[in-house]
């Protein structure tokens, strides 16, 4: 039995108040959450000046994207081989930065699996995997080079039943365009209703919930419209600007659909020439606001600025947007789970959660750039770090 102690204790929905917090672990779970000393016999590790909070949950990451200017040129070159060995190196990075799940929304050739079964396997070799396979997209689409092009219903309908056969736990749908694909623009549609509504009854046929890649308005609408159990990005961007739909947000908490939004940049590269931005980040206020089900993500290794592990720098990203540090971090803890499916069993340090917990310097209900200050890392029970 583990006993980790700390001077702050953040438990996934709010700070907790206690002089000593020790959390208790056995077996890869977490047994009680005490002020004091723990039971005799707990090998004990005190952390000192630290806060202790669930292990981080990336809601939306390309372990087999390279970060670089040019992030699919590199993939076009790269073959399998090396493809996995940069996916095992992001997905290293991922975990030592404190993320112990993550959701990987597109890889190639279903190489995502592997490193899932590899984490799976050896905790310390990167976090828990959710994994999408190649994101369904039509025809020289957004991100077509990952290899989910697709033409009609019937193609659509095929391409759910491969993933889910394949053993995916979530499908990804390239809903509108994106910036990462030379011809193809983020306020237009890639898919008309009929054939996003055919890829969510498959999906749901089949127990996997659907995302949607999003930035268009038209597109957002369009998803919430046929189904869609996720939203990815939401930046709602139109042809001439930005427009939050206030009335659209409300059917989406409603409906409980849950929205992803990728915040955040390691340093320069991160699109602050784009003359939108102001606009998309005043419609991302709105939307952290709205009540809709939030997790906080990276979209790491997309282009520079989004090195892999880089999660801290949307929670600082949020709060620069107005949203209160305690809601940041429940959007990369408890709030990512519920994204992400895995309410249940992580994001809170609470008895019967898994053994997924960070430590920080400092205290990131204060200073969220306390959580790129790691002292330790634990998934499933096991020191990483």
């Amino acid at each position: 039995m583990l006993a980790l102690r700390a001077r702050r204790l953040f438990d996934g929905v709010r700070p907790v108040p206690m002089a000593r917090p020790t959390v208790l672990l056995s077996g890869g779970v977490i047994e009680a959450v005490l002020d004091g000393p723990p039971p005799p016999g707990a090998e004990l590790v005190d952390l000192g000046d630290t806060t202790l909070l669930p292990g981080l949950v990336d809601a939306h990451v390309h372990l087999a994207f390279d970060a670089t200017p040019d992030t699919m040129g590199s993939l076009a070159v790269a073959d399998d081989d090396t493809l996995l060995t940069r996916m095992r190196t992001a997905a290293t990075a991922t975990l030592d930065a404190g993320v112990t799940t993550a959701r990987d929304l597109g890889d190639r050739g279903y190489l995502g699996l592997r490193v899932r079964a590899e984490t799976a396997e050896t905790p310390h070799r990167g976090p828990r995997l959710l994994v999408a396979g190649p994101p369904i997209t039509s025809y020289g689409g957004h991100c077509w080079f990952l290899g989910g092009e697709v033409d009609g219903v019937d193609a659509i309908r095929a391409a759910v039943r491969q993933r889910a056969e394949r053993g995916v736990d979530v499908v990804k749908v390239v809903v509108t365009g994106g910036q990462l694909t030379p011809g193809s623009l983020p306020h237009e549609m890639q898919f008309g209703p009929v054939e996003l509504a055919a890829i969510v009854r498959e999906a749901h046929r089949y127990g996997l919930p659907v995302t949607g890649h999003c930035h268009a308005a038209d597109g957002i609408a369009a998803a919430v419209t046929a189904g869609f159990d996720g939203i990815e990005h939401c930046t709602f961007v139109t042809a001439d600007g930005v427009r939050a739909d206030p009335p659209l947000l409300a059917r989406m908490a409603a409906a409980g659909t849950r929205i992803t939004l990728t915040l955040g940049t390691a340093g320069p590269g991160g699109g602050g020439g784009d003359p939108r931005r102001a606009a998309v980040h005043s419609a991302l206020r709105r939307v952290a606001g709205s009540g809709v089900p939030v997790a906080c993500a990276s979209d790491a290794g997309c282009g520079p600025g989004k090195p892999h592990g880089s999660l801290a720098y949307g929670v600082e990203a949020m709060v620069g947007l107005g949203v209160p540090p305690t809601a940041a971090l429940r959007a990369v803890t408890s709030g990512a789970a519920q994204v992400c499916g895995l309410a249940d069993r992580i994001g809170r340090i609470a008895p019967g959660y898994d053994a997924d917990l960070l430590a920080v310097h400092g205290d990131p209900t204060v200073e969220p750039g306390a959580l790129r200050r790691v002292a330790a890392v634990l998934r499933a029970g096991q020191r990483v770090r």
